[in-house]
Order: structure tokens, then sequence, then C-alpha cells
């Protein structure tokens, strides 16, 4: 069973190919609940569907990001970008973030007018079904998109499905305390959910930057796909000695892997060349994406402390 985070079966351009068109479904399910949650705004001028609708504003651009990154990610290496360009992912989810930081900031200063003149509000009822029914289809798309940018280690589809998750749960929230606007007449609650999510949303903003910034900074994959690594190297290098300093690390969909293979010093180059293939291949039937670097040394060069080899 391959470790969480590994993947088998599609191959890389399939893969691309439907996480692009799993950004361009989410421009358009974007655009028809921001239209929702702006109608209800509109009909209620509720300062807490306004900062839900400003989220949903920010989903649309973070969707339009999403694609064009991933469009970006898909080019080939060329000579100026020899490793390619997956890393673009990770630069479109830190401008998503910023951009969640910035509605942020103006759900606050919503709320802050609301607060210093508190106005009647229109038909609550009405503008909280049309956010019902947006908040429907927000949760099944997030789930959607964190399912399939996992399956597809796609850093800008996660960032989009985590988004949307947490426009979800403040939609839910608003939708209570209105709830609550409706029942005891205290308007002041408006304003008040309004800066709540303002809160959250600064929260959701701020982890997606981290998130993102830990691929940026060459993060290495989870501990279970290094040991899984680790083991595959270790049984299939029969005939070296040991293999040590063994780093990885992600950027995007592609994983870059680099070790030192210690064998025999009388092994011809013809016999190491057939071990690193040998490895390789082991590696690469249970992750795609893989970019491989072995140095084969000496015995000489053993450190006693690597992967022994099985």
């Amino acid at each position: 069973m391959p470790a969480r985070g590994w993947c088998k079966g599609q191959g890389g351009e399939e893969r691309v190919s439907r996480a692009e068109r799993l950004a361009a479904a989410s421009i358009g399910l974007g655009c028809l609940v921001l239209g929702l949650k702006a109608a209800a705004w509109w009909l209620t001028r509720s300062a807490a569907l306004y900062s839900d609708a400003l989220e949903t504003t920010v989903n649309v651009a973070a969707s339009a990001l999403a694609l064009a990154a991933l469009r970006f990610a898909a080019r080939p290496a060329d000579a100026n970008h020899p490793y390619g360009h997956a890393k673009a992912e990770f630069f479109a989810a830190v401008i998503e973030g910023v951009l969640i930081v910035v509605a942020a900031l103006l759900i606050f200063r919503q709320a802050e007018i609301a607060f210093l003149a508190p106005h009647r509000l229109g038909p609550l009822p009405v503008g909280m079904a049309l956010n019902a029914a947006a908040t429907v289809l927000n949760a099944g798309w997030s789930w959607w998109l964190l399912r399939a940018g996992r399956a597809l280690r796609s850093p800008a589809l996660t960032a989009d499905g985590r988004h949307l998750l947490a426009d979800v749960v403040t939609s839910v929230g608003i939708l209570a305390g209105l709830g609550l606007v409706a029942l005891t007449g205290l308007r002041l609650l408006d304003p008040a959910l309004a800066a709540a999510t303002g809160v959250y949303v600064l929260w959701s903003g701020i982890a997606t930057i981290s998130a993102s910034v830990g691929g940026l900074m060459d993060a290495a994959p989870e501990p279970a796909v290094v040991q899984r690594i680790r083991e595959l190297v270790a049984e299939n290098a029969a005939g070296a000695l040991e293999a040590h300093d063994l780093r990885t690390r992600h950027a995007g969909r592609l994983t870059f892997l680099e070790f030192h293979l210690v064998v025999p010093g009388a092994m011809s180059v013809a016999d190491s060349h057939a071990i690193c293939d040998r490895i390789e291949a082991a590696l690469k039937r249970e992750m795609d994406h893989l970019m491989i670097t072995i140095h084969v040394e000496p015995e000489a060069k053993a450190k006693q402390h690597g992967v022994p080899v099985v």
C-alpha cells in the first residue's frame, strides 16, 4: 500500500488537464455563488452578508489565479527553468492568501461602519435563503476540490478548496447569527457577526500563506513518504553497501530526491548504473513526477549511518 501522498495510475498530462478543468469549474461555480450572496446582501443590506459576499469575490479571483498557475506550472522545463515551472502553484497560493487578508481588512471596515451607524435590515428570510443555497453549493465543491487537490498533489487546488471550506464555515456562522437577529431584533449583532467573520477570514489567509511558503522554501514531503523512499532504496539496492545523505523536497506536483549510493570500489560503472536503474524503477512505480539524482561513491565514502541495503 503506497504511503499517503504517493500517486499511482494516471499520467502527468491527464493530471494537469483534470486540475485545469477543476480550476475552470471553480470560476463558474464561484460566479454563481457570488451572484446569490450579492443578491442576499443587496436585499438585506446586512454587514454580515456583505462580508460573506466579499469573501466569495476573493474565491472567484483565487480560482482564476489557480487556473493560471496550473497552466503555467504545466509548461515543460526550458533553458531558463531547467527544473520546470511547478512552483508557480505556490506563488498563486501565496497571492490567494494575501487576497484573503485584504478581504478581512475590508470586512472589518464594513463592520465598523455598521456598528457606528446601525440601520434597519431588509427581508432577512429571503436573504438567508439565498445565502444558504450558495453555502450548500460551496460545501459540496470545497469537499471535491480538497479531495482532488490531494490526489493530484496540486497546491493551487488545495488552497482553493481550503478557502472555500473557510467560506462555508463563516457562512454557517453568519446564518446562525442572522437567525438570532431576526428573533431578537438586536441590530448590533449584525456588525458583530461581520467582525467575527473578519477574524476567521484573516486567520484563513495567514494559514494559506504559511502553508504555501513551506513549498517555496523546499519543505520535505510527509515523514511517511520519506520513510517509504528509504524502504524502497534499501530493498532494491542489492550489490551496493549503503545509501546516505538522502534529501527530498516538493515543488508543486514534482518531488525531488537526491542521495549518495556507496558501492564496492572494484564494481564496474555498468554494474553500479544497473543498481541505480533498479532503484529508480522501483521508486517511480509508486510515485509519479519523481526527479531522482543518485551520486555513486566508492566504499571509502561510507558513513555507516545511512540507509542499510537489504
